[in-house]
């Protein structure tokens, strides 16, 4: 749900110039086009990371130190990312974050050693902080006008852009070097940018989310902040996962199961696939179903999935697990972020955000250390661990959830 904003200031959605309000619809599309870019660059980085880490020689643990530098970049801008958009509006953030993800993504394979891939990485992961928190902040006062719990949705499409980013990594893998197609994806984004930022940029509120942003609190009592805390370790527990499989599923069947290249990138092209259903069917689900159910049986669906893919001696067996772990996945995170919007808004959205994406970008130097020390398969049955947590979790904090409605 939208910010409340001081008098004389932009909205979460963009600023109250003159003209036209942009109806929910058109601003809907609009981010719709980012959410799916936002996706496709990730997964086009993704998938190049056993390339990547060949090229600069780096070990398990020197992997997982230089993605830390990811993680460091993502977090910290995450909290920044809040209160620039509550200056400016959540729009115009996603539109230049978007620019500089789209630029930033053509560092890695630039790089030597794993201290200079951290360093890019760091630039990289504040770029894709950004651009998560902001669209989330989007998204969610775009929902509220709606009336209608359409985040799954938004991040189905982002599920999409990965799927389709890592499908073309899968089939370019083995014919262009890491180099040649993250600068594709590069002038890809930046194409997307020019076509649908305009849109966002001249957003004008509808009367629709005007009216969401007077029934948003003003602050979090301390009671709410509990509850916004709650929804963020459900949505690590999950997004930790989702970070882990982006980062090492390619690696777990092309390491321990010889996989070859295209295939082990398949893997999370599949894993997307399923996160891409699943999420496009969240809001008949949650509308039939409600929060609580489709917290457990994801979280229950993803931990049984994600124990077959880290642990099956099979390439088929392991595809299998990963499918079955992204449709568990598929709901949990954009459930428990609109739901921090609902108690919170803007506030509630940028710290469920924040663990939640915290979550995703330590999972892999998490994985990267217990390979080492132990394996990686593993190492990757931590994921089962974390989802059936935040399936209790979710189970335990039902009646509390029951409180308010979340729109989102």
């Amino acid at each position: 749900m939208p910010k409340i904003n001081k008098p004389g200031t932009a909205v979460s959605g963009g600023s109250r110039g003159s003209g036209a309000p942009s109806s929910p619809s058109r601003l809907r599309t609009a981010l719709t086009l980012f959410f799916a870019l936002d996706g496709f660059l990730f997964a086009g980085w993704v998938v190049r990371i056993p390339a990547i880490k060949e090229q600069t020689g780096a070990s398990a643990s020197a992997l997982g130190l230089a993605l830390l530098g990811l993680s460091a970049g993502g977090v910290v801008t995450m909290t920044l990312t809040g209160r620039l958009c509550r200056r400016v509006g959540s729009l115009p953030v996603v539109v230049a974050s978007a620019a500089l993800m789209s630029l930033s993504i053509a560092l890695p394979p630039l790089t030597r050693s794993p201290l200079a891939l951290g360093l890019v990485l760091l630039v990289f992961g504040a770029c894709y902080g950004a651009m998560s928190v902001s669209l989330n902040s989007s998204a969610v006062t775009v929902a509220a006008a709606l009336g209608r719990p359409v985040m799954p949705v938004f991040q189905g499409v982002f599920s999409l852009g990965g799927m389709v980013g890592a499908g073309l990594g899968a089939l370019i893998a083995g014919g262009l070097s890491p180099t040649a197609h993250l600068l594709l994806l590069t002038a890809a984004g930046l194409l997307v940018t020019a076509v649908a930022g305009p849109v966002l940029l001249r957003a004008r509120p509808p009367a629709a989310v005007r009216a969401a942003e007077d029934t948003t609190p003003r602050r979090m009592t301390r009671r709410t902040r509990g509850l916004v805390l709650i929804c963020g370790v459900i949505a690590l527990c999950t997004a930790y996962g989702e970070g882990a499989m982006a980062d090492w599923g390619a690696l777990h069947l092309e390491q321990d199961l010889d996989a070859r290249p295209g295939v082990a990138a398949l893997g999370y092209s599949l894993f997307a696939l399923a996160m891409t259903v699943g999420r496009l069917s969240g809001t008949f689900l949650l509308e039939r179903l409600g929060q609580t159910r489709v917290l457990v049986a994801g979280g229950t669906t993803a931990a049984a999935g994600m124990l077959l893919g880290a642990l099956a001696p099979s390439v088929g067996l392991v595809l299998l697990g990963f499918g079955a772990a992204g449709l568990g996945l598929a709901n949990i995170f954009p459930v428990a972020v609109a739901r921090a919007g609902a108690l919170a808004g803007p506030a509630g959205v940028a710290a469920a955000s924040t663990l939640g994406y915290g979550g995703m970008l330590l999972g892999p130097p998490t994985i990267g250390f217990l390979a080492d020390w132990l394996s990686l398969p593993v190492a990757l049955t931590t994921v089962s661990l974390l989802a059936a947590g935040a399936a209790l979790i979710g189970y335990a904090a039902r009646n509390a959830a029951a409180e308010r409605p979340a729109p989102g």
